[in-house]
């Protein structure tokens, strides 16, 4: 695979090697590419075949060569007979000496069935071909090599051209890596640069293109900065051609690290390189196809482009060979196809034609994988992932690491005292900046070796460059530079349209070309912008260069708007302040996709030295974030907690950034501040020995709250001793005030008034909080008394990890035995250890929201595995639904139970462990998932087992002749307008209204519960107090319509409505369809459809009615709250609001039964037994489990002249608007039942697309969640 590599000669940062020498380089394209026609089309024809089929790559070249057992003159040929450089091992030569047994070698693989072929160009470069001497072969061997494949592949296609072979041009990733230092002791020494590395490359991709290759494979990267090399030099030649080739990529996995040799991730090697368009991405060598599965999950989860892999045959043995057989390989990449992970396949390090063979007959029995859409998002990476999406909270980007803002750094680089300048950038990663911004323009260092040197350094510290970095300054060679060292996506600061629209264009393309995000400055020929008009033209007009010129993707622009100095007496500076935060909220509304930052320090500019500077700097981030503020470089150290500040203080600062009460003096609000401001620092505010201490006068419980808030460690240790000691057990302590201090931080975190960094301060007071109570919660454990075996990990991708320690301390003092992983653990580590440490139960944890997808990827392997132990899901974003809806039917082997906060987790595993209780918690889990599931109608139901003819010859069968269906008492439409609200309250369900608030529990049980009777108790209170209110001053308002007419089945799952009694004349309005159930049930229940409990007989009438109901109002109220502040009301008028819409549809369903239609006139059900559904009859709602399709709504809406009636709307998504309704149908057939129709065959597919004139597309796109 790779060569060793060179030994250093030199303790430069960079040196320049012998092998690169431009002299020799043939880089001028040639005047002919021979195969040209053929090449432009290479990207249609490939992906033609991807849209339908799995398509096969060839085994390894390597391994084929080796069965020939050549030797030294074997290598030679005739040619090289009489050279004196030994040759043996060096393959590519072979080409030139052997070549008709490297064209048997494709014709071995062509025939085994790989559609895709590899040149045999692995070490095709000068660099690699240094070793043997015969680095002026590099443009004959990439040529003939290229032919030889050519000729290979053409002679296949010829024979079957509707199954066309193409051939891969190899790139290979040299013996040397640009991004790791050959020498432990010098680790900003590099042996090779990006500028060799990029001349290398373009080498041999024009060699290759003349030679006639359908695309370029760059393969087996271990550093992903040699790919990005690669890429930059294959772009550069697209440009220079006039066409482009489709580009494959494939990275290597070295170790069960999951990481690249160079530290990288899978998702953050994929942000790396995605700038290059790939027609795929993938993993190849180093490992079997068993260790690089989940990483190719990783990437068909994350990638919208097709995805490869080609393993090794295993790992090799002692001996370096490779045992596993070409059976045992085609089963493991049988599970990708089952998965649906792959779109391309082969084989690496010991696959031979054999391997293809079967792996090729295997994937054949498979569908591709089908290309995700992946919402455009700014996707950053250092060694590890850093996505910006439309949730992410606020982004700060560290700028301690600047040499013009930070005096101390300055120092540190000029002495050259490196060791510390990285400290500094430790300091800023550890403080919770999620990039760091590098700067080192200043007049007496030599910049751009202070960056070169800086950032080769940081990429050697894998506690830095796991973020992604900022390359930051005012000169373009110093900017690439930067780049040119840099292996994960970086972001540019910056370019802009100051030097001429033709600079700004070249600039671009090269941000393009090296795969960076880009800062726009707000800068152009006329100078900087300084007014909110001049900050939205420039923007206007850089943006609709970079995306309709340049082709530049949107979500990787960010603009800086430019942050001034507000207060500094100059009339002309007063709306400085506003003109950014307008300005930032109009990029944000009228630039799709783009971001906005800026140097929030700068604003305060005019009160430098003055600790109310703090203060101003959190102010205009509140205001800035709201409107839309990305990301910004900012000093966590330098901001106040906005609620913190004193109101008078705050106001003066809000008046001057907003430009508002400054009088006929134009002065007024900032005089005002500047008073203030002395008092501020006459009150002792600096962060020192004078910091106000008077909050060291409450008791434990408000100082531990303080501190937590704060981020203060300083006496929490004596705090908590304190509180230990007031307290009856340590535990009590953690659940007690520590609890309800980090709920404060939550709160103001949620509401954009405390940011990351503070937060993370938080978390250290907590544990360290935590750590001084640890010993005293061991020794109250009973010695040597252990209940079980509890293995707790946070999930791959996410680091948070307070709230699984807490649980880890709960449960272990309670006598479990706690194997705690940590934080960032891989599925396979998981289960591997779940397996060897024979644990009794498996609990994830995750804060964030792609956690919840990794859970889900668990669940399905502890599934695939066949295991049976119990896995708990617990954490921030985590909750029942998701639980229910999407990890529980994954794995059904033993129970999912998602756990709300850590005062459950004690009870979920006693009676996990527990042979009395396990059980009934199981079943009743499941029977409570089970509802979720139907009401969100996510559920995900078993494939189609049967033929849909089967199915409905095996639906529900009813003596129909001797059945005389109730007759309604009131026919056609009833239009119900403002309907009495407190008629509704007593069907309301409590029980979800609670769980929307996070509090989990059966009303009304819950008000007495131990752990949240009091807060659910005080909830209660103010909803019903909301509730009255909204009822008295009638603030909302119930609508409803219903239809009860004359219906008949007309088709096996057709339902038509009639104006009139069918026996009577009656003509059909409306036709309903519906899908049927196809499982093959061991129960020998019916494969349901609703259409079955609708009578079919002409000689008795049938009825059917539909109902959608409304509460009108809630809207405009939330938003009142929101805009008076009040986020609480405002929640709990739209949590009220559903709960009302649901208690409607039951309560009319109740008088439906009992009055309007009377089939059950004499129903007397409490309210429990209503929502344990124990009526006769149903009302299913189009887009549940029993009638899934949604556009069914929007004839349900038509027939019952919904929007006409009460106003009710559909979106075009067919969602209710208002929000809070509910619609759906009426049947009353005593066998009537709820049901699930599950996963539906092609057939029904068919005949469902065809009852509703779709063509098959529209039919596919509706119900797609129920396609087997």
């Amino acid at each position: 695979m790779t060569q060793t590599m060179t030994s250093p000669t030199s303790s430069q940062s960079d040196t320049t090697s012998d092998a690169s020498s431009a002299d020799d380089f043939i880089l001028t394209p040639p005047a002919v590419f021979p195969y040209k026609e053929q090449q432009l089309t290479a990207r249609a024809r490939i992906t033609e075949q991807m849209a339908s089929r799995i398509l096969m790559l060839d085994g390894a070249m390597g391994t084929q060569i080796q069965t020939y057992k050549l030797e030294e003159s074997d290598y030679r040929g005739e040619r090289f007979a009489d050279i004196d450089q030994d040759v043996r091992g060096n393959n590519d030569l072979l080409v030139l000496t052997q070549p008709q047994m490297i064209k048997d070698i494709h014709h071995d693989h062509l025939l085994a069935g790989a559609d895709i072929i590899e040149t045999n160009t692995f070490n095709g470069t000068r660099l690699s071909m240094a070793d043997y001497d015969m680095q002026y072969l590099v443009p004959e061997l990439n040529k003939t090599a290229a032919k030889i494949a050519r000729e290979a592949a053409d002679e296949f296609t010829a024979k079957t051209p509707e199954k066309p072979r193409f051939v891969a041009g190899v790139v290979g990733p040299t013996s040397r890596t640009c991004s790791i230092s050959p020498d432990v002791n010098d680790p900003a020494f590099r042996n090779i640069t990006f500028d060799e590395l990029v001349l290398n490359y373009r080498e041999a991709t024009l060699c290759l293109i003349e030679g006639g290759v359908d695309l370029i494979l760059i393969e087996t990267i271990f550093d992903t900065l040699n790919a990005k090399a690669a890429i930059f030099a294959i772009t550069g030649v697209f440009d220079d051609i006039g066409f482009e080739l489709p580009i494959m990529i494939s990275g290597t996995i070295t170790d069960a690290s999951g990481r690249t040799l160079s530290g990288q991730t899978a998702e953050a090697f994929y942000n790396s390189i995605r700038h290059a368009k790939p027609l795929s991405v993938g993993f190849n060598c180093a490992l079997g196809a068993d260790a690089l599965r989940p990483h190719i999950q990783t990437l068909s989860n994350i990638a919208d482009t097709y995805v490869s892999a080609h393993p090794n045959a295993g790992l090799p043995n002692e001996f370096g060979e490779y045992d596993e057989t070409a059976e045992e390989t085609a089963a493991l990449l049988e599970g990708f196809a089952k998965a649906g992970i792959l779109n391309i396949v082969g084989g690496c390090c010991g696959t031979t034609p054999e391997h293809i063979r079967h792996i090729a007959d295997m994937v054949a029995n498979y569908p591709p994988r089908a290309i995700p859409e992946i919402a455009p998002a700014c996707r950053l990476s250092g060694l590890e992932p850093f996505n910006i999406t439309p949730d992410s909270l606020f982004v700060n980007v560290g700028e301690r690491t600047n040499v013009t803002g930070s005096k101390k750094f300055l120092r540190l680089i000029k002495t050259e005292a490196y060791t510390e300048a990285l400290d500094v950038a430790r300091d800023q990663v550890e403080g919770g900046a999620q990039i760091v911004d590098i700067n080192m323009d200043e007049g007496m260092l030599d910049s751009k070796q202070a960056m070169i040197h800086f950032v080769n350094l940081v990429s050697g510290e894998p506690d830095i460059s796991r973020v992604p970095l900022m390359i930051d300054s005012s000169k373009w060679d110093i900017i690439e530079e930067g780049l040119k060292r840099t292996q994960g996506k970086s972001v540019v600061n910056s370019i802009s349209l100051k030097e001429g629209h033709a600079e700004f264009v070249e600039r671009a393309k090269l941000c393009m070309r090296y795969g960076a995000a880009i800062i726009v400055m707000a800068f152009d020929e006329d100078g900087q912008a300084d007014t909110y008009e001049r900050k939205i033209e420039i923007s206007k007009r850089s943006y609709d260069v970079l995306v309709n010129e340049v082709g530049f993707p949107s979500e990787d622009i960010i603009f800086d708007p430019n942050i001034f100095a507000v207060a500094t007496g100059i009339t002309e500076h007063n709306n400085y302040g506003a003109d950014f935060i307008n300005a930032t909220k109009w990029i944000t509304d009228n630039l799709p996709n783009a971001m906005v930052s800026g140097g929030v320090s700068n604003v305060s500019f005019s009160f430098r030295g003055n600790p109310i500077r703090e203060a101003i700097n959190s102010v205009f981030l509140y205001h800035a974030i709201k409107n839309g503020l990305t990301m910004g470089i900012v000093n966590p150290s330098m901001l106040e907690v906005y609620d913190d500040i004193p109101v008078e203080a705050r106001e003066a600062i809000e008046d001057v950034m907003l430009n508002r009460n400054q009088g006929e003096s134009g002065q007024d609000a900032t005089e005002r501040l500047m008073t203030i401001a002395e008092s501020y620092q006459d009150g002792g505010k600096k962060k020192d020995s004078t910091v106000d201490m008077s909050w060291r006068e409450g008791t434990v419980e408000e100082r531990i709250a303080h501190a937590l808030v704060k981020g203060i460690t300083t006496f929490i240790e004596a705090d908590t001793k304190e509180a230990w000691e007031k307290y009856p057990k340590p535990l009590d302590v953690i659940e007690g005030p520590l609890m309800d201090g980090m709920n404060i931080v939550g709160d103001l975190f949620g509401s954009g008034k405390m940011f990351l960094p503070q937060v993370v301060k938080s978390a250290r007071v907590m544990k360290q909080s935590v750590a001084w109570l640890n010993p005293y919660i061991e020794a109250e454990k009973v010695e040597g008394e252990v209940k079980g075996k509890v293995l707790m990990a946070t999930v791959k991708g996410d680091v948070h990890d307070i709230g699984k320690n807490i649980v880890g301390v709960v449960l272990g003092c309670n006598g479990y035995d706690i194997l705690d992983l940590g934080v960032m653990v891989p599925c396979e580590t998981i289960l591997d250890t779940a397996i060897k440490e024979k644990v009794d139960i498996i609990g994830l944890s995750g804060l964030i929201t792609p956690s919840l997808d990794e859970m889900v990827y668990v669940a399905k392997q502890m599934q695939e595995r066949g295991m049976t132990l119990p896995l708990m899901i617990g954490g921030a974003t985590t909750s029942k639904a998701h639980t229910a809806v999407k990890v529980e039917p994954q794995y059904s082997n033993d129970a999912v139970i998602y756990v709300a906060d850590a005062s459950r987790s004690v009870g979920v595993v006693t009676k996990l462990l527990s042979k009395d209780n396990r059980q009934s918690l199981i079943d009743e889990t499941r029977e409570e998932y089970i509802k979720v599931r139907e009401r969100l109608a996510k559920r995900q139901p078993k494939a189609a087992k049967l033929t849909y003819a089967e199915s409905v010859e095996g639906g529900f069968q009813y003596d129909w002749d001797h059945y005389t269906p109730p007759v309604p008492n009131t026919f056609g439409q009833v239009i119900l307008d403002d309907y009495p609200i407190d008629k509704l309250l007593p069907y309301i369900d409590w029980t979800p209204f609670f769980i929307s608030w996070g509090l989990t529990g059966k009303y009304p049980k819950i008000l007495q519960d131990e752990v949240v009777g009091e807060a659910a108790r005080d909830l209660f209170d103010n909803a019903k107090n909301l509730m009255q209110k909204m009822i008295d001053e009638k603030l909302i308002i119930a609508k409803g319509v219903f239809k009860i007419v004359p219906a008949k089945r007309t088709g096996a799952d057709t339902i038509s409505v009639y104006d009139k009694s069918p026996t009577d004349g009656g003509q059909p309005t409306h036709t309903f369809e519906h899908l049927r159930q196809q499982s093959d049930k061991a129960s020998g229940k019916p494969n349901f459809s609703l259409a079955d409990f609708i009578s079919p007989s002409e000689q008795h009438t049938d009825y059917l009615g539909g109902f959608t109901v409304s509460i009108i109002g809630t809207e405009d109220l939330a938003e009142k709250y929101k805009a008076a502040g009040d986020d609480y009301n405002a929640i709990m008028v739209q949590a009220l609001s559903d709960r009302l819409a649901e208690a409607f549809a039951e309560h009319l369903h109740e008088r439906v039964r009992k009055d309007y239609w009377g089939y059950q006139a004499d129903e007397t059900l409490t309210n429990d037994e209503l929502i344990k559904e124990k009526y006769v009859g149903i009302r299913p709602a189009p887009g549940y489990p029993a009638c899934p399709e949604h556009t069914e709504k929007g004839k349900l809406f038509d027939w019952l002249g919904t929007v006409e009636a009460i106003g009710t709307t559909l979106t075009e998504s067919y969602a209710m608007w208002p929000a809070s309704s509910v619609s759906g149908f009426y049947y009353s057939h005593p066998d009537s039942e709820y049901f699930n129709v599950g996963k539906i065959s092609r057939d029904q597919l068919e005949s469902y697309a065809e009852r509703k004139g779709w063509d098959m597309k529209t039919a596919e796109k509706w119900l797609n969640p129920n396609l087997a």
